[in-house]
């Protein structure tokens, strides 16, 4: 008899990778430097957003942040964890909720750029309102409707959109996280045949409980593959107003007190054959796809936030005075100053590169923007708790607290509680490297992917390894030989050093793959350490490349700050030490120790440490246990 796990398992990759984009109609720059080539002409002239529409997105994120600041409290809302409706009322009048919904629906029709750039500034004042307007546009139903809706259902639901009526995504589980293929929402067609009846439970589906329309993924009757089952995924648009879903409860969490986030269930809700998005089967896909643009907002909102910190650590650091000089001064304090103000330059710079090919078009953004979001939500965790750290005991303490003693009330707390979602939501860094090593490994796959598979005959075998003996003996001599592509001339002097680096390191990482391919065969999957460490050095390649061809763009348009060549400077040389201990933990390290330690917590061999605690469910018992025994009242 199989494995159960590893036939679920196995499901699971079936169902991903039949939903996965399998072709590549453009370059991608990432893609060719886990190749081992560093394409400057990808990244080179940095890509600029055109003068007229940065404009209009200046002036719209100005009257945005005017009308927050006039007539929102961020930390009452955080307080209170509600959400003014006052200010969901202003925020749709001004627009603020149609950026992504076309003009001639109603909508603004704001490239990415300039929607970035409205809740990038938003989320530096109030991660919740961002989040509100986010899962409404990013991933709710504005921005699969316009790539996936047919005209129809555009002209139904995007003038509603436009004047107010909320959206939302659901897809998660209370037993499904990033593996859909075990999703139990279900959807079988009605007995009239025009249309679903769907039935389920969604859980942390952000806008939810508020949402009048929403994306709901649910299975439908799987399909034969090559004689085996695979489970497909589809996408209904479904209303409020649809009979049989239920708000079963709100969820509250560490941070971003004021969404609105909650369980839903889905009893019977007939949903009619029109509402189908995309088409039966292809609701995975269309998630994926979703994402590769509306998963660039997040790390927009993180870059908003960094400088935001940089701007409080600055004024504090030149304030606050030990030991005869300004914290800021001391060496400790200082390296936490270089770090924030280069990574926060490196973050726009990502985030920058990959929205504007998503607005110039002609390009594949997948890898970039699975980069992007990676890159600046875990580099925001650094830099938040760097900022209380740099903040003290001021940065512990809540706004209000510091207000009602005197002092400046820095919102420190409630940013590092904010912000910590950001490494889980939208793809968590996990599945951000699996997602990463998956596509940078796909030419591989593709060329010599088949010859592990048992269903391989001896024929193809042979076909295969002649294919491999016509590309990768040129191939992998290439990655060993020096030189590269030419370094753009007007690229400063002291960042040229940091672009050969990439150049020669990325035939290291591109030849170091390969090894760990040919050694590990189809078991490399399983080794997720290793393939962490590849994707890391992938995305801090192409961050400094990012970071120098920005600041080769910016100084070019001032050539009196020095700002832009320092940050890049310093950033690339903060990568390169990361760089290093990846390949060095590559070759030597403790996986297979810690994959023993780790199934010894698992099989309870340590669980004689589990002792000396309280246990904090230990209260709820007692509770429980107490009311079984009290009396039953008489009368």
């Amino acid at each position: 008899m199989a494995d159960p796990t590893t036939a679920s398992r196995e499901d699971s990759l079936a169902v991903a990778e039949a939903a996965r984009q399998t072709e590549w109609e453009h370059k991608s720059f990432a893609q060719t430097l886990f190749l081992g080539r560093f394409e400057p002409s990808l990244v080179f002239p940095f890509p600029e957003q055109p003068e007229d529409d940065r404009k209009k997105g200046e002036e719209f994120a100005a009257k945005v942040e005017r009308f927050l600041v006039e007539n929102f409290d961020a930390d009452k809302a955080d307080r209170d964890g509600e959400m003014p409706q006052s200010v969901i009322d202003g925020l749709v009048e001004i627009g603020a909720f149609s950026m992504k919904i076309p003009t001639q629906y109603g909508g603004l029709g704001f490239t990415q750029s300039n929607y970035n750039r409205v809740v990038s500034r938003v989320a530096s004042y109030c991660a919740s309102t961002a989040v509100w307007l986010s899962a409404h546009q990013s991933i709710g139903v504005p921005n699969p409707l316009k790539m996936f809706g047919n005209d129809e259902q555009k002209k139904r639901y995007f003038p509603r959109l436009a004047k107010g009526e909320l959206s939302a995504f659901a897809l998660t589980e209370p037993g499904v996280g990033s593996d859909p293929a075990q999703m139990s929402t279900f959807a079988e067609p009605s007995p009239d045949g025009k249309g679903w009846i769907l039935s389920g439970k969604k859980l942390w589906t952000t806008n939810g409980p508020i949402a009048d329309i929403m994306i709901v993924m649910a299975r439908t009757a799987s399909v034969m593959v090559d004689g085996k089952e695979r489970k497909q995924i589809t996408a209904f648009i479904v209303e409020r107003t649809f009979p049989g879903i239920k708000v079963e409860h709100r969820c509250q969490f560490m941070g971003l007190r004021a969404i609105q986030n909650g369980v839903l269930t889905f009893d019977k809700v007939y949903v009619p054959n029109e509402n189908v998005l995309w088409g039966v089967g292809k609701g995975l896909k269309l998630a994926l796809i979703t994402l590769n643009t509306g998963r660039l907002t997040l790390p927009a909102c993180c870059s908003g936030v960094a400088r935001l910190c940089l701007s409080i650590v600055r004024q504090w650091a030149n304030e606050r005075s030990q030991w005869g000089a300004v914290i800021g001064k001391h060496e400790a304090v200082a390296s936490k100053l270089a770090f924030i103000a280069s990574h926060a330059f490196a973050m726009d710079s990502i985030t920058e590169y990959a929205t504007m090919l998503a607005d110039r078009g002609g390009a594949d953004v997948r890898i970039e923007a699975a980069m992007a979001k990676l890159f600046c939500s875990e580099t925001l965790s650094k830099i938040v708790d760097m900022t209380v750290q740099i903040r003290g005991g001021r940065g512990y303490e809540q706004a209000d607290s510091l207000a009602a003693r005197g002092e400046t009330p820095f919102p420190v707390e409630r940013i590092y509680r904010d912000s910590r979602i950001n490494t889980i939501v939208e793809g968590t860094t996990e599945i951000m490297h699996l997602f990463l090593a998956r596509e940078a490994l796909d030419p591989h796959l593709k060329q010599a992917g088949d010859l592990f598979l048992p269903k391989t005959t001896f024929g193809q075998k042979l076909k295969i390894l002649k294919n491999c003996a016509l590309f990768y003996p040129k191939w992998y001599t290439l990655q060993w030989l020096p030189g590269g592509a030419e370094i753009p001339h007007d690229v400063a002097p002291v960042l040229v050093p940091h672009l050969k680096y990439v150049t020669k390191y990325a035939k290291k990482l591109a030849r170091t793959t390969f090894h760990l391919m040919v050694r590990h065969g189809p078991a490399l999957e399983r080794r997720e350490m290793l393939l962490n460490r590849c994707v890391d050095i992938g995305v801090d390649l192409t961050v400094m490349a990012a970071a120098c061809a920005r600041a080769t763009m910016l100084t070019k348009k001032n050539p009196n700050d020095p700002m832009p060549v320092e940050l890049a400077d310093f950033f690339c040389k903060s990568a390169k030490a990361r760089i290093a201990e990846c390949f060095r933990a590559i070759s030597s390290n403790d996986d297979k120790a810690a994959v023993k330690v780790a199934n010894g917590v698992l099989d309870g061999r340590y669980s004689s440490l589990e002792t000396g605690f309280i246990d904090p469910l230990a209260h709820s018992a007692a509770q429980a246990k107490k009311s079984s025994r009290s009396p039953t009242p008489v009368g």
